[in-house]
């Protein structure tokens, strides 16, 4: 836990706030570890990697066809590739080290035949690092108007839930022979607060992090740890695809008052001509018009963005006692805190409601009107640990 003075630092909320991302930190290791990254042309998962190498750590660094295919999106992966086999004094053993398989991870066998060439290849694996992360923005209703936009949110389950469902059973096996492994799922705070627009996506993310929630304590006899990391969403949406659905006049920014991430997303893209998007185009004119868009931001823009994450997965990665769950930044805590606030405000507010037909007459009715007992009622009766909450 932090002190009293880091506390006042953290409650004193985000005006004049001066912060600098810290420098990369490692857990303390007998022996390099190996690294499973299930996606891993991402602009974060590239910086991600160059710290790997540079610490010893070996990585497997799957990628996706679609992806690698794409000389855009892959370009910064091939100039990584192209340090590791130069001279460099720096990048000397890095070639080694790294190991490029192709994998849809769609595809369970796909998934299984990456996990068993990384075992041939480095012996073990010690992290699974599960992200694959792509944005689709659409609201509800735009997201149903023609079969094309409603496989949308087929395409969002597959690439946030179903893909890393498969690199992790496909993963347990290996992690439960060595008796030790560390699963790490990348989402964001979106796993926490919902947002306009991004419907489909938190629902992916709010279900990746369920099935991982009940995941850890079925492992945790094998001694096979489960972390969620989640920065802002922002953070992984400007460093991924992003998916926009045609727009209905109803959700338009100058009717609507809801923020609108089309807006802020549509405004990043079109800062680069190469990336801009038809605001114009709407759902009643071009129901199928879907756009999709890798955003482009300069290097050290990505540097800003990414790093601060990057170097909280380093420092918990492989932890002997990691955590369940690490927001990153100090906004995306902020969010989420006053998101659980309400939570716990609503709770009180209708206490009545919640026990007007318990069950239990006991002790638990008198504690929960009376304030403040509500969370030890529900220890009194055996709920207190569940969810970890």
């Amino acid at each position: 836990m932090a002190d009293s003075s880091n506390r006042k630092v953290s409650e004193a909320g985000p005006t004049g706030r001066h912060h600098s991302t810290p420098s990369a930190s490692f857990p303390t290791h007998n022996s390099p570890r190996t690294w499973f990254l299930t996606s891993s042309l991402s602009p974060l998962c590239i910086r991600l990697i160059r710290l790997l190498l540079a610490h010893g750590d070996y990585v497997v660094a799957c990628l996706p066809p679609a992806e690698i295919e794409n000389d855009d999106r892959s370009a910064e992966f091939r100039e990584l590739i192209n340090e590791c086999k130069s001279n460099r004094k720096d990048r000397e053993g890095w070639k080694d080290r790294i190991r490029g398989i192709r994998c849809d991870g769609r595809v369970m066998g796909q998934c299984g035949a990456a996990i068993a060439e990384a075992v041939q290849v480095f012996g073990r694996i010690d992290i699974l690092l599960c992200c694959k992360f792509e944005a689709v923005i659409g609201t509800v209703e735009e997201l149903g108007t023609t079969p094309r936009t409603r496989n949308l949110v087929r395409d969002q389950f597959e690439t946030i839930f179903f893909s890393q469902v498969n690199f992790i059973k496909a993963a347990l096996p290996q992690f439960r022979s060595q008796h030790t492994g560390h699963i790490i799922i990348l989402t964001s705070i979106g796993g926490h607060i919902g947002t306009p627009g991004m419907s489909i996506y938190t629902a992916a993310t709010w279900a990746l992090e369920g099935y991982c929630d009940s995941l850890a304590y079925e492992i945790a006899p094998f001694n096979i740890k489960v972390t969620v990391v989640q920065p802002n969403k922002e953070i992984l949406a400007l460093t991924n695809k992003i998916i926009f659905a045609p727009q209905l006049p109803y959700y338009d920014s100058d009717v609507n008052p809801a923020p609108s991430v089309r807006e802020i997303y549509g405004n990043v893209l079109n800062a680069n001509p190469e990336t801009a998007v038809n605001a114009s185009l709407s759902a009643e004119d071009h129901p199928d018009d879907i756009q999709y868009r890798y955003p482009k931001l300069p290097a050290a823009a990505y540097d800003k963005l990414a790093m601060e994450t990057v170097h909280a997965l380093t420092a918990i990665g492989g932890h002997e006692n990691p955590p369940a769950r690490h927001i990153v930044g100090f906004d995306g805590a902020t969010a989420v805190k006053e998101k659980l606030k309400t939570v716990t405000e609503e709770l009180e507010d209708f206490v009545e409601a919640s026990v007007a037909v318990d069950i239990f007459e006991s002790e638990l009715k008198t504690e929960a009107r009376q304030g403040g007992g509500v969370r030890e009622g529900f220890e009194d009766v055996g709920m207190g640990g569940v969810g970890g909450m």
